[in-house]
């Protein structure tokens, strides 16, 4: 038998390989794994009682099979061409833990730990962004005994957009309309409470004790942003002040790429609401402000299907911006409560009584988490009983040396009854406000007569309408009376 050359085992080999290397390659590219978006995930709350939506990208033109244990038939579809596909799921009341699975030819994704509940969007600047561990040198209140106290047994949950547990952040923003985003969904565990934000989880600590049902957060904000950032571009071109022909600036202040990066990504993800903490950067622009949050909700909540879902602002704290005897910061909140009242299902949750001198992010974020919770559990929920709103100046008339000034959402009157009240500034016709005196008149528990006696004629009366301000009206249930002037000055 003659020798074969080692060049001749070689060819002879190629013939078998390469058809073989062939017929795999064509099979992995056939083969295309079922592919998520970050928010659907284990762990991850569904909005109870409603349609939400599954969507996905798996082999083009397949078939894809979605099993879920809250209805016996398996719902299927068919990817397009490009390997995109989509499916609406009905949810019955809250529940779980559950198990999907999503399937096709080439294999199954199994989604564990989902829970069905009331899920709420959470957006805005620093404060909103301040997680519960606190920022360096600027705690908390609380916050460390309630991550301590976190239980995996509470089912709250929590996805914080472009953070990842240990508290690091990406600065993410686009030109153009992203679809998926960095994140996972976090039970409730120490470490993951930490890193959420403190106003958004004490509001979901409340609300899911009140309610009885799990609580999903989507937080997804960026310290010092501007509202225009967070406006589409199609909301954004409705105001010839706002130029989009150069994205290219910083990200907290170029209109439309946080919502490109940071609120696009979920329009697909059904919500109950929205809650809102932003406007101290703003302050250079009250003008435009209520106009431009008027028309980001109904901007947000068209996307979201159209409906009037809740939407609650938080006004910003008394702080000693440029000074504390300025009014940027007064303005703004004007601008804040003009907003709202421009939009139904919308409310303002106060600070008024929180601030810091020193400090523009207020320790007290139970505080505001309990407001928000409250305004909800009223509003959206149907909760009776509590007081869930603050006061709001209604009207003055004069009365000869006197202002007396008449507040709404006042069922149980003003307080504190026996104290003076503080926080008032009256003026006359020269618009020189000092500082006055001012108490609940008896028998009439939601008027105040206000008044001083460098003042003989009032003609415009002032609460708490300064950059840092304190005050002490509030209704009996502690909430406070919202800040207001009677002039435009």
């Amino acid at each position: 038998m003659g020798r074969i050359s080692l060049r001749t085992i070689v060819r002879k080999s190629l013939w078998i390989i390469v058809p073989v290397l062939f017929v795999m390659a064509q099979s992995v590219a056939l083969k295309a794994e079922i592919v998520l978006p970050n928010v659907l995930g284990d762990n991850m709350v569904l909005q109870q009682q409603t349609e939400v939506e599954l969507w996905g990208s798996a082999r083009a033109n397949g078939r894809v099979r979605v099993e879920v244990p809250w209805q016996r038939q398996k719902i299927e579809t068919t990817a397009d061409a490009a390997g995109q596909w989509s499916v609406k799921v009905k949810t019955p009341e809250a529940g779980g833990p559950y198990e999907i699975s999503i399937a096709d030819a080439d294999g199954k994704r199994i989604l564990k730990n989902v829970l069905l509940g009331e899920v709420w969007l959470c957006s805005g600047q620093s404060n909103m962004e301040m997680p519960m561990r606190g920022f360096v040198s600027q705690p908390v209140r609380g916050g460390n005994d309630v991550i301590a106290a976190a239980k995996k047994s509470v089912p709250i949950r929590m996805f914080s957009a472009d953070y990842n547990i240990d508290g690091i952040k990406e600065y993410k923003y686009s030109e153009v309309e992203q679809t998926d985003v960095k994140g996972e969904w976090w039970e409730n565990e120490p470490a993951a409470v930490a890193s959420t934000s403190a106003a958004a989880y004490y509001f979901a600590k409340n609300l899911q004790e009140y309610l009885d049902v799990p609580v999903g957060l989507i937080v997804t904000s960026l310290g010092g942003s501007k509202i225009e950032p967070w406006m589409s571009r199609e909301c954004a071109m409705q105001f010839p002040e706002i130029k989009l022909d150069d994205l290219s600036g910083r990200p907290i202040f170029t209109p439309i790429v946080l919502y490109n990066a940071k609120i696009a990504p979920f329009v697909r993800y059904a919500l109950r609401g929205f809650l809102w903490y932003q406007g101290e950067s703003n302050r250079g622009d009250a003008e435009h402000y209520a106009t431009y949050f008027a028309a980001m909700v109904n901007d947000w909540r068209a996307r979201w299907g159209g409906e009037e879902k809740p939407f609650y602002a938080v006004e910003i704290a008394p702080y000693n911006y440029e000074n504390a005897e300025d009014t940027s910061a007064a303005v703004i909140r004007e601008a804040q409560l003009r907003g709202v009242k421009m939009l139904r299902h919308s409310g303002l949750v106060s600070t008024i009584d929180i601030g810091n001198r020193t400090c523009i992010h207020p320790q007290y974020k139970d505080v505001v988490g309990m407001r928000l919770a409250q305004m909800a559990f009223a509003d959206t929920y149907g909760g009776r009983g509590f007081i869930s709103r603050s006061l709001e100046f209604m009207e003055m008339v004069v009365n000869g040396n006197k202002a007396v000034l008449k507040f709404d959402y006042a069922p149980h009157g003003l307080s504190p009854l026996f104290d003076p009240l503080e926080g008032f500034e009256v003026a006359g016709s020269d618009r020189k406000f000092v500082k006055a005196s001012a108490r609940v008149i008896a028998g009439r528990w939601n008027e105040v007569e206000v008044w001083s006696d460098e003042v003989p004629e009032p003609v415009a009366v002032r609460y708490c309408f300064k950059d840092f301000t304190t005050g002490n009206v509030t209704e009996p249930g502690g909430w406070p009376l919202l800040p207001f002037r009677t002039d435009s000055y």
